[in-house]
């Protein structure tokens, strides 16, 4: 869906991306991402690339993104007049029920996109073994989101004790899944950064499978002494990881763990804005998920990243203005006259 109008997976893999691919100059989608159209296939639009939190729904958002008085039940679709992406963090610990799913399908457009990480009942307690029920579960949400084309890669984040000895039982299970529908996998364990044998050979099964490696990089938040209980609380539970910039198929995904102070931040934005600039340029549909301890400061993080990346690339057009920001400026305006 995202690789290639009008199928579920990607079609090329990093040895194989085109730099041609032709882009429709001038169209702007959802908060300044253009788009391409298609003139065939199920999606319509999709995003040069795709930008966003871990979370949707935040009351302390209200009178900046949110309007002041937006109802819980409009802050979605409020988010998706923005950001174009959302991380669906919440699947990890209770799948929605399917018409909560289809709730979230009529409150966005096209390209907005889902990216609902597995349940932990199957990466944590079955590890990937006899889960068929729960991954069956999880495969019927996807697809509700994948029929209304708000379907973004479902991420298989595993745990920090899945090590290379169980690559095997990871190859069974995600050769069974559904070619039809885009997946991604983060890794935590150290085998899989060893720079050896065991992180080829977990790359090249992702690559074969046109699965995407999603990139956990914390060093923002490690950078410094926690600054208040947020930070605290994020540097007790995020795991330090090396960060090796592999693409392993068509939409690598960064999740960049950031820190309350948006400024101090900004040297890794620098860093990886032209990374992912390139990746557009080259054809490719990346994913950045911005982080911070209080996810007040999410959408913040995000915009400055968004800010940074269009200074790499003229693809990239400006963010819209914030819903609650555009009535504050009306409101300004009002009180002029």
């Amino acid at each position: 869906m995202l690789g290639e109008c009008g199928s579920g997976r990607y079609k090329v893999m990093e040895s194989c991306l085109s730099a041609s691919r032709g882009r429709v100059s001038g169209a702007a989608g959802v908060c300044g991402f253009p788009f391409q159209s298609s003139g065939s296939g199920r999606s319509m639009k999709r995003s040069l690339y795709f930008l966003g939190c871990p979370v949707w729904a935040s009351s302390r958002w209200q009178g900046n993104l949110f309007t002041r008085h937006a109802r819980r039940d409009q802050w979605l679709s409020q988010y998706s007049q923005v950001f174009n992406a959302v991380e669906g963090n919440s699947t990890f610990y209770a799948l929605p029920s399917k018409d909560t799913v289809q709730r979230w399908v009529d409150a966005t457009q096209p390209p907005f996109r889902f990216v609902c990480k597995f349940p932990q009942a199957i990466s944590h307690q079955h590890r990937l073994v006899n889960a068929d029920a729960e991954t069956a579960a999880f495969l019927d949400i996807l697809r509700i989101l994948d029929d209304g084309q708000r379907l973004g890669p479902a991420f298989l984040q595993l745990p920090p004790t899945f090590s290379a000895s169980h690559l095997d039982d990871l190859a069974a299970y995600l050769r069974r899944l559904p070619t039809e529908f885009p997946y991604a996998v983060e890794v935590r364990h150290p085998d899989f950064f060893d720079q050896g044998k065991h992180e080829r050979s977990l790359n090249q099964l992702l690559a074969e499978l046109r699965i995407d490696r999603v990139i956990f990089d914390s060093r923002p938040l490690f950078s410094a002494p926690a600054s208040d209980d947020h930070e605290r609380g994020s540097q007790s539970r995020k795991p330090q990881l090396p960060v090796h910039r592999v693409v392993t198929a068509g939409s690598p995904i960064i999740r960049l763990i950031g820190r309350n102070d948006v400024r101090s931040v900004v040297p890794w934005i620098r860093e990886w804005a032209p990374t992912v600039a390139g990746w557009i340029i080259s054809g490719r549909v990346p994913y950045v998920f911005t982080h911070t301890p209080d996810d007040l400061y999410a959408p913040q993080l995000a915009r400055r990243f968004h800010d940074e990346l269009r200074q790499h690339t003229h693809r990239v057009t400006a963010m819209e203005p914030w819903p609650g920001e555009m009535i504050q400026s009306s409101q300004r305006q009002l009180a002029l006259f």
